[in-house]
């Protein structure tokens, strides 16, 4: 083993000795290092600036979706009804009017209990089916009961059978019913039954259960599940129903949903385009690309002051990304629009000149950023909505490419850069080998020194002794 403490014969400082020759001998292997270390930062500013190209190419994609443009706001004449846009490319604007004849419910059957009664049987059975109207007319409560044809559900009660080990019993067999008692006196209440979900053929009906110590047994009243029915286009010849399970009714008016809480007359529902909509995703586009320029321009300024640069500076294809976006807005838009057969076949394209894209309220601002008034896309969307739409859809489309091979680019760089530094990690690993290999031969020449020395020292006190005795 080599020494490591400093001369002992010689007096040299061998430790410091070695610590700077392996200075001088890792030079290449540090210049290795700073070239990993840059490579390093450069990565973490092209992913920085590759984050704001794809916030630029979301923006646009978002811009040129139709669904963007079908965005619709609702709103009901009647408090009983309430009207939300849902949103979807069907969505469209416009108008409807109906009645609302009667709301969705669940069926609930009571029957009146003795509270304190161990005489309920050990079982009954709950069959399922389904309440139809037996008269048609929607506004009296004359409904029957229709069995679904499956089997009847068998309830085991346990004991003692009492009237909330019945409710408990109809719970645990999660049918779709849930059971509870209502005390509403001493010894006397309520056991309810209600079906979970509204609609009339939710419907469901008890039987055989009755108290054994009473001969005329119990009677259930039966308030039956019903659906929610709208008349559409009331007082005129073309009038129709629609119903619904529950309140919502959903396919009424495209990308429109309506909730009724209770019956109405003479409600009208209109949706119209919602252009504050359209507008913000128009300035989520301006602000990202906003975004994109800030970066690539921090990423690559040169201050003439410092003389000191940025981890890009001097990087071609970053600084004119920022030309390629400019131009987009400087030089006016030209698109293609597809042609359709009747069929929905495309058969060619026709190039549309947009023009100025100050028509969509953007502009370019002194500064080299972009400037967005939603006031005026707002008037010029009002005044021809079919042009303003294409023309957007078609610029967002192509800001969406050139994001694309932008972004592009920037990853093909960073995976570039770090097989670079993938590389040059390899190059340090041996460096490392190699160094340490060198360090402890130098150990151990300056170890054989210092043996040497301390033989010479010995031979010259040997001879300094025998010269003494002469």
């Amino acid at each position: 083993m080599s020494s490591s403490v400093d001369g002992l014969v010689s007096g040299m400082q061998t430790s410091s000795m070695i610590t700077q020759l392996m200075k001088v001998e890792a030079a290449p292997q540090t210049k290795l290092k700073t070239k990993v270390e840059t490579a390093q930062t450069a990565i973490t500013s092209y992913q920085s600036v590759n984050a704001k190209l794809k916030a630029v190419k979301s923006s646009a994609e978002s811009l040129a979706r139709l669904d963007t443009w079908r965005s619709l706001k609702a709103s009901s004449n009647n408090e009983a009804v309430t009207a939300t846009a849902s949103g979807g490319v069907s969505g469209m604007s416009g108008a409807t009017t109906f009645d609302v004849m009667r709301v969705a419910r669940a069926q609930t059957s009571v029957l009146q209990v003795d509270t304190a009664s161990t005489g309920f049987p050990a079982s009954f059975t709950i069959q399922s089916g389904s309440w139809s109207d037996q008269d048609g007319n929607l506004t009296t409560d004359d409904d029957a009961f229709a069995s679904d044809g499956t089997a009847a559900k068998t309830i085991n009660v346990g004991s003692p059978q009492t009237a909330e080990k019945v409710a408990a019993a109809v719970n645990s067999a999660d049918i779709g019913i849930r059971a509870y008692v209502v005390k509403t006196g001493t010894g006397t209440g309520a056991l309810q039954f209600t079906s979970s979900k509204t609609g009339a053929a939710t419907g469901f009906q008890v039987q055989g259960l009755f108290d054994t110590n009473d001969v005329n047994g119990y009677t259930v009243q039966d308030t039956s599940g019903r659906d929610a029915v709208m008349k559409m286009n009331p007082g005129s010849a073309s009038e129709y129903l629609v119903t619904s399970t529950t309140n919502t009714f959903t396919d009424v008016m495209p990308g429109v949903t309506i909730t009724a809480t209770q019956p109405a007359n003479g409600v009208t529902v209109t949706a119209t385009n919602d252009v504050s909509a359209i507008t913000a995703k128009i300035q989520a586009y301006v602000d990202a690309a906003n975004e994109a320029f800030n970066e690539i321009k921090t990423q690559t300024k040169y201050d003439t002051e410092t003389r000191t640069g940025s981890p890009l500076t001097g990087d071609f294809t970053i600084r004119q990304m920022n030309q390629t976006m400019l131009s987009k807005i400087s030089g006016g838009l030209t698109y293609s629009k597809n042609e359709y057969d009747v069929d929905g076949t495309v058969i060619g394209t026709t190039d549309v000149a947009f023009g100025s894209l100050s028509q969509l309220g953007i502009e370019l601002s002194r500064d080299g950023t972009l400037s967005f008034s939603g006031t005026k896309f707002e008037s010029e969307y009002a005044k021809d909505p079919s042009r303003i739409q294409g023309g957007a859809i078609g610029f967002a489309n192509q800001v969406k490419e050139m994001a694309t091979k932008q972004s592009n680019s920037v990853t093909d760089v960073i995976t570039g850069r770090k097989n670079e530094i993938e590389s040059l990690s390899g190059q340090i690993e041996n460096w490392d080998v190699r160094l340490a290999s060198r360090k402890q031969a130098l150990q151990r020449q300056y170890a054989a020194l210092e043996t040497s020395l301390g033989k010479l020292n010995n031979q010259s006190s040997w001879l300094s002794g025998q010269l003494s005795g002469l």
